[in-house]
């Protein structure tokens, strides 16, 4: 084991994870069974992305995947533990900007997703589809809601006045620390049950959406912190893998990212959400759980 833990994993997101009878059946990331397209709790996982192609298939020969090729190779290459410890250093300073949760939303709307091999739509058109579809089947939990319309908000570190960073998030062999000795065993320099909090992650707009939300003394509960900083993380919540370093919050709020997941992958359309309409709820909710402006 690395002690450096990739974030994104470059293959499909949806994957036969064990025999079904139903071939109609779609075993999502999270573990739900859903016959018919139509999930346990009424959301509706359509059959094909923006571009009619099957969600996360990165094989699709598009000008899309090239993009995203790219991006995975040039992530392999760049992530270093070195690294990471000096853009937390530097982005965990929260000096750049003053500004509220919404403003930083309607920023989103310069930023494309290069890795996202399922939209080209603006930032922005993703939170919106997320939340509303959680919303829709959760309608108490507004903590979740206000999850799913941040969640991605650390992806204006792509902008220039953020440093313009590019979407590193994963480790590979290629990249430098993959013959270090010190990091190559099953615990590394960590231990059993150490809990993810002490961990040192990949850095990505993940990880610097959860120290801004932290820092700025968020309301929301761990669960939601926990959604923010590892919905990337798809070798826990898609493979299980590293739970030997979970402590019992972890796996408590792993349930949550289960239930957040299908709704961030599968949300995803070409269908536009009014945003005039929306926003005064989402307004609401950045006010109970934020304050008005936030250091980023």
């Amino acid at each position: 084991m690395t002690i450096l833990i990739a974030q994104t994993e470059q293959g499909a997101e949806v994957e036969n994870k064990k025999a079904s009878s139903d071939a109609e059946e779609l075993f999502l990331d999270g573990g739900f069974v859903v016959p018919n397209n139509v999930s346990n709790d009424g959301f509706v996982v359509p059959c094909n992305n923006a571009f009619g192609n099957s969600f996360r298939d990165y094989s699709a020969e598009t000008e899309r995947k090239k993009i995203v090729n790219e991006l995975y190779r040039q992530s392999h290459l760049n992530q270093t533990y070195d690294f990471v410890k000096k853009m937390r250093e530097e982005y965990g300073k929260l000096n750049r900007v003053e500004m509220s949760i919404w403003e930083c939303c309607e920023l989103l709307n310069e930023v494309v997703d290069d890795s996202d091999p399922d939209l080209d739509e603006p930032q922005i058109e993703h939170l919106l589809q997320t939340a509303e579809a959680i919303r829709k089947d959760y309608p108490n939990e507004d903590w979740l809601h206000l999850t799913g319309l941040i969640h991605d908000l650390g992806k204006v570190l792509l902008l220039p006045s953020f440093g313009g960073l590019p979407q590193w998030a994963v480790q590979l062999k290629e990249n430098h620390d993959y013959n270090n000795p010190t990091y190559n065993t099953k615990y590394g320099v960590y231990s059993e049950g150490c809990g993810l909090d002490n961990v040192v992650m990949s850095w990505g707009h993940d990880d610097y959406m959860y120290l801004v939300a932290k820092e700025n003394k968020t309301t929301l509960p761990s669960a939601a912190l926990f959604i923010i900083r590892y919905h990337s993380f798809y070798p826990m919540h898609k493979s299980g893998a590293y739970t030997h370093l979970m402590n019992e919050e972890d796996h408590e709020n792993l349930k949550w990212l289960h239930v957040f997941n299908k709704y961030d992958l599968y949300s995803k359309s070409k269908v536009r959400i009014d945003v005039e309409k929306v926003k005064p709820y989402y307004m609401s909710l950045i006010e109970k759980y934020f304050p008005a402006k936030l250091k980023w």
